[in-house]
Parts: structure tokens; C-alpha cells; sequence
């Protein structure tokens, strides 16, 4: 009889925790993955990594040997290690080639800013490192902050389906967006006479304002941006590829990779997410 009740007790127990525990409860990150998830994940026996070569904090050009190097070619080279596949590096100009890569299944992963819109289409893990978006302007705008940039007759030139264009698209209110073609492309038009004002990753308008004179940045930021590794949603075991992605970049933070990856790359204008 007591054995009967401990056990009633016990299902009452766990059915009142199922109760309370919310059905949207992150799952605990994998620690490897069985054979279905590897498939999963790379269904061509090799791991086809898309790197954006447009953001200058995640990826360049190596001047030497001309192959991609930078924080995300660490990562993704550390991903190999630890699941045994093979790498391939495929290389785009801007973030939105990326996307467009891994939904028609030519990728398998991304690095790429974490976006609502984005999200209907990709799994992400949990942000490695965060960047701030800032405006520049010219010396003589009246413009003195960020506040005043929503404002009727303002223009803002964005680069095309970048994580500050999807951003702006969907805060801006007053001012409108001008789209250059890629986000490396932001400042040459600025300066060519579109809009009055310039909007990218901080460190991406400095180092292209160096190009020109008479360029300022306005203080602070008008957002931040949490960069994620992405998979695409329409593989059968995503879920369980992303929460092993997930253990991984809780594992490089925590050690120090990233923040040792930024230090050997120089990447100033970023900092390791939290």
C-alpha cells in the first residue's frame, strides 16, 4: 500500500513539473551527434560553410595565400574538428548571399546575424559575438545623433539585405532607405551623393571613411547585433544539430576561443556575446 502511494505521489509529482515547465523550454545542448544528425547536418559528406566576406569583424582575405581567414573560419574549422567532417569554405560578398545559399540547400551553415525574418527559414544557436551598427554623416551635417535620424527628408544608405537593412526596415518611420548593393558599397554611394547619411558596422564605416575626408561618426549606436550561427530549418534534424551547435559556442566563449580569435585577427569594434 505504501509502495502504491509513493508511486501516486511521485506521478503527481512529475505531472505538476511538466505543468510548470513551459512547452518552449530551450533543450539542453548535445554533446555529439549520432549518425542521423550528421547527415543532417552535412548531407554530402563534407561540411559546406558559408563565409561572409562582406563584414569585416567576421571574415577577410588573407593578403598572402588570397583564402579566407577570420573569427568564423576559426569556428567553422573547430567544427570540423570536433565532428570529424571535412570543411569546405564557400565564400559570398554580402550576408543575404549567405542566406539565400543555405535556403536553396547549396550551404549547411552560416554565420549570420540573428533576425526575426531570417528565423522563419534558419535554426540559430545562441549569438558568439556582438557588433554595433552606427550612422556616419558628413562634417557639415547638422546631424548630431542618432535620435535625429528618423526624420522626414533624411535618407539612409544601407547595404541590401544586410542585418542593418532588415533592421531599419523595420524601425525607420520617418526617414526613408536607400539600398546600395552590398555593405562594403554603403560608403562609395554615400559619397557619390545618394543620402545624407551612411549606416554598417562601426568599424566597416571607419575604416572606408579613411578613403575620404570630412566623414564623422555619430555617437553610440542605434543597434546591436548578435551574431549566430545558422542551419537551415528544412533538414530533418535540425533541432538536434543546433543544440549541438549550441554546447559548442558555449564551450569557445567560455574558454576563450572567441575572445582569442578577435585578439589574432585585430577585430576592434566587437565584443564576445554573453
Amino acid at each position: 500500500m505504501r509502495f502504491l502511494i509513493g508511486a501516486l505521489l511521485c506521478c503527481a509529482s512529475q505531472f505538476a513539473l511538466s505543468q510548470t515547465n513551459p512547452i518552449n523550454t530551450p533543450i539542453p545542448p548535445m554533446r555529439s551527434l549520432d549518425q542521423a544528425s550528421i547527415h543532417s547536418f552535412a548531407p554530402t559528406g563534407t561540411l559546406r560553410v558559408g563565409i561572409n566576406l562582406g563584414n569585416p569583424v567576421l571574415a577577410g582575405t588573407d593578403a598572402q595565400t588570397k583564402l579566407p581567414k577570420g573569427i568564423t573560419v576559426d569556428i567553422a574549422n573547430e567544427i570540423g574538428k570536433r565532428t570529424g567532417l571535412p570543411i569546405e569554405l564557400k565564400t559570398f560578398q554580402t550576408a543575404g548571399a549567405t542566406v539565400d545559399a543555405i535556403k536553396e540547400g547549396n550551404i549547411d551553415l552560416i554565420f549570420v546575424a540573428i533576425d526575426p525574418i531570417r528565423g522563419a527559414d534558419i535554426s540559430y544557436t545562441p549569438a558568439y559575438i556582438q557588433i554595433e551598427g552606427a550612422y556616419m554623416v558628413k562634417a557639415n551635417s547638422p546631424l548630431m545623433s542618432n535620435e535625429q535620424v528618423d526624420s522626414p527628408g533624411n535618407e539612409i544608405v544601407v547595404g541590401k539585405g544586410s542585418a542593418y537593412d532588415l533592421y531599419l526596415s523595420r524601425e525607420i518611420k520617418q526617414a526613408s532607405l536607400i539600398r546600395a548593393a552590398s555593405s562594403q558599397a554603403v560608403i562609395d554611394d554615400f559619397m557619390s551623393g545618394q543620402g545624407n547619411i551612411a549606416a554598417g558596422v562601426k568599424q566597416q564605416l571607419e575604416v572606408d571613411a579613411k578613403r575620404y575626408s570630412d566623414l564623422r561618426m555619430l555617437p553610440g549606436r542605434f543597434m546591436v547585433i548578435n551574431q549566430a550561427i545558422g542551419i537551415p530549418k528544412a533538414r530533418p534534424e535540425f533541432e538536434n544539430t543546433t543544440s549541438y551547435l549550441t554546447h559548442i559556442i558555449d564551450d569557445l566563449k567560455s574558454s576563450g576561443f572567441i575572445l582569442a580569435a578577435m585578439q589574432r585577427h585585430s577585430i576592434q569594434g566587437a565584443k564576445v556575446a554573453q
